[in-house]
């Protein structure tokens, strides 16, 4: 369903910025929109939304600690964007890509270091720490499900800016579902089974 949802979006950002159809890449839908650095679409208010949900990650952890129920969650996001960005920095080295603010050629794999386009690491992040709490409350509150639009305006914004390519967006929207998914289903988050208990108790409890 969500990568659905990511498809219709991106392919309504396409036909939106009046330019032609995708000609290249691993799905034939790489191209480079119209450059927008501006507004909404800033480089600078990425980093504000990328920046903000590491902090809010962090913060509900430490302030929560793992023995309740939207702590635990915070501890499931906090390994999801610690896996996703070790994975996604393996793959931008073995993949290489160039970025579009570098080339308009879509089909530019394995140029070497420096060339990390494939996939959006950004984007990974930002859905694999969502991906928890949609997960975790999707049934009693519906409304976590508008935690997507996050991701979705950070592909944009990250294509907006030639950062990236369409499928390296994708690919970050199932890379970080995918991370996401599985951490949600371990019994026990991965940092918290590492970190001694005292570490992992809320900090209001404490106080």
């Amino acid at each position: 369903m969500r990568l659905a949802i990511t498809l219709l979006v991106l392919a309504m950002e396409t036909l939106a910025s009046g330019i032609c159809l995708a000609d290249g890449g691993p799905l034939g839908i790489d191209h480079r929109i119209k450059y927008d650095n501006s507004g909404i679409w800033s480089r600078s208010n990425q980093m504000l939304l990328m920046n903000g949900m590491l902090v809010s990650d962090l913060a509900g952890a430490l302030w929560e600690g793992s023995d309740t129920r939207i702590g635990k969650t915070f501890w499931y996001s906090l390994d999801s964007a610690l896996i996703s960005g070790v994975s996604v920095q393996v793959l931008k080295r073995a993949f290489s890509r160039e970025r579009p603010v570098n080339t308009d050629d879509p089909n530019e794999w394995f140029k070497g270091n420096g060339n990390e386009s494939f996939p959006s690491g950004e984007v990974a992040s930002i859905t694999t720490m969502i991906t928890p709490f949609v997960l975790e409350y999707r049934h009693e509150y519906p409304a976590v499900y508008a935690l997507e639009l996050l991701p979705l305006y950070d592909g944009i914004a990250r294509m907006k800016v030639h950062a990236h390519w369409q499928s390296d967006v994708l690919a970050g929207f199932a890379l970080g579902t995918g991370i996401g998914m599985f951490m949600h289903s371990r019994d026990v988050p991965v940092l918290v089974s590492w970190l001694p208990h005292g570490v992992t108790v809320g900090i209001h409890k404490r106080f």
